[in-house]
């Protein structure tokens, strides 16, 4: 996991200097007025064009990215910060700087809305939320340094506001240089795009070995945008050559799987009642009748993390040599068509990959074709000396992995898998019937014995060789209707890049599955910004006032600029163990978890400081209590409620739609902080201090209940499962609301 710790430290700058310049601009805005010569009106027009920019940038900014890649607008975003920079060392006059604070602003908004997105699509799924948090923690961090870099200058006799800003540019080369040299593009995109050979390459990279094939065909299949999605049952496990025929007759039900790798196969009984996950599914409507405005969403979601295997959601517990449809198949059969790069001049790499067996025909992912693929039934794939190591081996399918997700798994204790069944056409010819699964173990191994199979002889393998699991039962994202109107013998499939124009993106929006995850992301960016941080922020540097702080620091020489510079310094430090202490558990106790228990503290806090307003306990009782509150508000806020909801946002869209949903969440969350930010003077005149924090223990409140009912918990997941639950309970809402 190496390869995607550090890319995701490297896109993360963007969000350090976001935080550096938030920090700057509130030390220089103090120094600029005085040499402006600027009214209030103007110098807050300086401080919100950076605020403007990001919210104009954010409209445009999902759709072009999933047009053109993340890569190139994090690179973009690295020249707009460097170039502001240079601008804001030299500007002249106000009309300058706020040139430069528009542009410092664009980069801000790339930034804020695509490193979330890139470092979801290229983190693993067991510690995609601590990588998430990285924002939190390198913006926090920027915040610090730069109150710091701002405190120093303070001391100074003529301190200059312009190199104050000026300074953004030094680390906006690091940033710029590590977005061209570095960074890699993110592997769903270029799957989105038909680039199978690059995206391999950078999977490869970021996961530190060779067999990504689990990986690259579960990134296939996340291009799907809706579909019928059902909830099966069955018991699994190997499937035995030896009597595969008399099997095959014996047993109808019998479902023979495949999976993305060439090797061993296995064979699955629909069983009913046994998952825990069907059972929710089908209890959805019960659930419901007990908390009338609970999602089915959040049941289906919970009902995965309750039953997770006992090693936890890192290991790969399915099917450790699974079993490939395409074993039948001539590997060395070429299509020229596979990847759009080797048309583009690329033919002579392309030619080596292949004689290496790494050709795009043999990256492993499932009939990836524009050519129909034939796939004959009575064909028995040969047992291989490997995959009779493999049933000696894995004489059990739960056991101590030696190492985590291998080419099968797909993160998150997932498995990703096909089957091929047939079934009689309306003129009584054979149509095939070809499905995409997702896995999960829910049960402990059962015997073998008087089981699926039946060896003949005295061969009876051990105990725990079947597992139950929960499946999630779709159509393949490349699945082509076209194709299977001329009714092939085998799975008809497509090129990915052949998908992309099938299903326009604003129509997409409009699927029930994506309608509902920008419910949950519009909904949580909203409620958050009305959740009193900015409030709490504009009222700290009085609290600490009134405790003696600022006394204390001018009795050591400090003026009272340098002293709220030093506070405002000590205020972010005390941030940074607790996004730490975030980031070791989001991917523990989970998104919703954290949300749960941190969001009743801030309602505390916010009650607190009310009464401390309303009640007069004495000056030295009064300025303990508040700023005791603020310190507590903070801390939690940082480990719930400010990162999350960027996390969630980042998690539950389709691939293909991605971009441009996080840029519709994005800008709700800038028009959100615009609303607050310039409504804050005025509710403090109508409403007083104590009614501000009302409103907000208020808001803070219908947080709670919205993330209860509403938000799901996505930890450890892949993104792909993730999308297709909230296909699933989309359309459970849609039957519970029909009955």
């Amino acid at each position: 996991m190496k390869g995607a710790v550090l890319v995701a430290i490297a896109a993360t700058i963007g969000n350090f200097l976001q935080g550096w310049d938030n920090a700057t601009i509130a030390g220089a805005i103090l120094y600029i007025k005085n040499d402006l010569d600027l009214g209030t009106s103007t110098e807050g027009l300086v401080v919100a064009m950076s605020l403007i920019g990001a919210t104009a940038i954010t409209t445009c900014s999902g759709a072009i990215s999933d047009w053109l890649g993340r890569r190139p607008m994090l690179i973009l975003s690295s020249m707009l910060y460097f170039v502001s920079g240079l601008v804001m060392l030299w500007s002249p006059n106000v009309y300058i700087l706020c040139v430069a604070r528009l542009l410092d602003g664009f980069g801000i908004g790339l930034a804020v809305t695509l490193v979330p997105v890139y470092i979801s699509e290229t983190a693993p799924s067991e510690i995609r939320g601590l990588l998430n948090t990285l924002p939190q923690f390198t913006g926090s961090g920027g915040m610090f340094l730069s109150y710091c870099m701002v405190f120093g200058m303070s001391l100074m006799d003529l301190p200059s506001w312009r190199l104050m800003l000026g300074v953004l540019s030094i680390p906006s080369l690091l940033y710029f240089a590590l977005m061209v040299f570095y960074l890699p593009e993110s592997p769903r995109w270029l799957v989105s795009k038909g680039k199978m050979l690059e995206a391999k390459q950078v999977l490869q990279r970021l996961r530190g070995r060779e067999d990504v094939s689990g990986e690259m065909a579960l990134l296939v299949e996340g291009l799907g945008i809706g579909g019928e999605t059902s909830i099966e049952e069955y018991m699994i496990g190997p499937a035995d050559e030896l009597d595969e025929g008399h099997e095959r007759s014996a047993d109808k039900d019998k479902i023979r799987l495949y999976g993305p790798q060439e090797g061993l196969s296995w064979v699955a009984k629909p069983v009913t009642g046994q998952s825990i996950l069907s059972l929710t599914s089908r209890q959805a409507s019960m659930v419901n009748q007990s908390v009338p405005l609970m999602d089915p969403l959040v049941t289906l979601f919970g009902s995965v993390h309750e039953k997770l295997p006992e090693m936890g959601s890192t290991r790969s517990m399915l099917f450790p040599n699974f079993g490939s449809m395409f074993s039948t198949a001539d590997p060395h059969v070429r299509n020229e068509h596979w990847d759009e790069e080797s048309l583009q001049g690329e033919g002579e790499d392309y030619a080596s990959d292949a004689a290496g067996g790494d050709s795009d025909d043999n990256l492993h992912s499932p009939l990836i074709s524009r050519q129909t693929t034939c796939l004959d039934k009575d064909v028995i794939p040969p047992a291989t000396h490997g995959s009779t190591l493999s049933m000696r081996r894995h004489s059990t399918l739960v056991q101590d992995a030696v190492e985590s997700v291998g080419g099968t798994g797909i993160g998150g204790g997932w498995q990703l898998a096909w089957k091929w069944s047939e079934r009689e056409g309306g003129d009584g010819k054979k149509e095939g019937g070809f499905k995409r699964i997702y896995l999960h173990e829910e049960g402990i191994p059962v015997s073998r014995r008087g089981s699926l199979v039946s060896l003949p002889g005295n061969d009876m393998p051990a105990e725990g060789d079947f597992i139950q699991a929960a499946a999630l039962v779709s159509q393949p994202a490349l699945y082509s209707k076209e194709l299977m109107d001329q009714r092939p013998v085998g799975p008809a499939m497509v090129h990915p890049a052949e998908t992309a124009s099938k299903v326009p993106v604003w129509a997409a929006l409009f699927d029930p599955g994506v309608k509902r995850a920008l419910l949950v992301g519009i909904g949580i960016q909203i409620l958050q910004q009305f959740s009193g941080i900015n409030g709490v922020l504009y009222y700290t540097p009085q609290i600490l006032e009134v405790a003696g702080v600022e006394v204390l620091l001018s009795s050591l020489g400090l003026s009272s600029t340098s002293s709220s510079f030093l506070i405002s310094a000590l205020t972010t430090l005390l941030m940074l163990p607790c996004i730490g202490v975030a980031m070791k558990l989001m991917d523990i106790s989970g998104r919703r978890r954290l949300l749960l228990t941190t969001i009743p503290v801030l309602i505390v806090s916010l009650i607190i400081l009310v009464f401390s307003e309303i009640v007069n306990l004495g000056t030295v009782v009064n300025a303990a209590v508040s700023t005791a509150c603020v310190i507590i508000y903070f801390c939690c806020f940082v480990m719930g409620y400010g990162p999350i909801p960027n996390i969630l946002c980042s998690e539950i869209f389709p691939t293909r739609v991605r971009g441009l949903c996080i840029a519709i969440c994005a800008l709700v969350y800038w028009i959100g902080d615009i609303i607050v930010t310039y409504s804050l003077p005025l509710m403090l005149s109508s409403v007083g201090l104590a009614g501000v924090f009302g409103i907000y223990a208020i808001v803070c409140l219908i947080s709670w209940v919205f993330v209860f009912l509403k938000v799901p918990e996505t930890k450890g997941m892949p993104l792909e499962v993730i999308t297709e639950f909230f296909a699933v309970g989309a359309r459970q809402a849609a039957a519970t609301k029909n009955e």
